[in-house]
């Protein structure tokens, strides 16, 4: 029997769901602060022609609004495919302590891929990081997405 995924997990799973059903690619973003939700978001690029509207993206957005502050630093981000460089640089602005993701993104990543943002030394801050959360589940739900596509 497999553990239960951490439930800002699965919630960022589930929105992933939500954004692949309106046609974005499947990628859910939840922002916490001492275990409660502070923000949520999927990814909204097709939606609201804007090719910043990742998941991560919007949720740090929403995440600073409702703290009222730009560093996040005593809160966590939980997404479901391994940050892009425009999502780790937004991550490490915003401080954000502990970066947790589902699936490693080898194509486009840039964590433990590509550029390793958090290593190099223009980086001013590293968060904790944790991978392969969920990862079953989000690599599932991006592989369908993309099989529709390139029929």
């Amino acid at each position: 029997m497999p553990f239960p995924l951490p439930p800002p997990m699965r919630l960022a799973l589930d929105l992933a769901a939500e954004a692949a059903r309106a046609g974005e690619v499947p990628v859910g973003a939840v922002v916490t602060r001492a275990g409660q939700v502070v923000a949520t978001s999927a990814n909204a690029m097709r939606t609201s022609h804007d090719p910043t509207a990742h998941a991560e993206m919007l949720a740090i957005r929403r995440a600073a609004a409702a703290l009222q502050a730009e560093r996040l630093g005593d809160c966590d981000l939980w997404v479901t495919l391994e940050p892009c460089a425009m999502c780790a640089g937004a991550i490490a602005h915003a401080r954000i302590g502990r970066l947790y993701y589902a699936a490693a993104d080898p194509k486009g990543g840039a964590v433990i891929h590509g550029p390793r943002l958090f290593g190099q030394p223009t980086c001013h801050h590293r968060p904790e990081i944790y991978g392969g959360i969920g990862e079953g589940e989000a690599a599932s739900l991006l592989r369908a997405f993309f099989a529709t596509r390139r029929r």
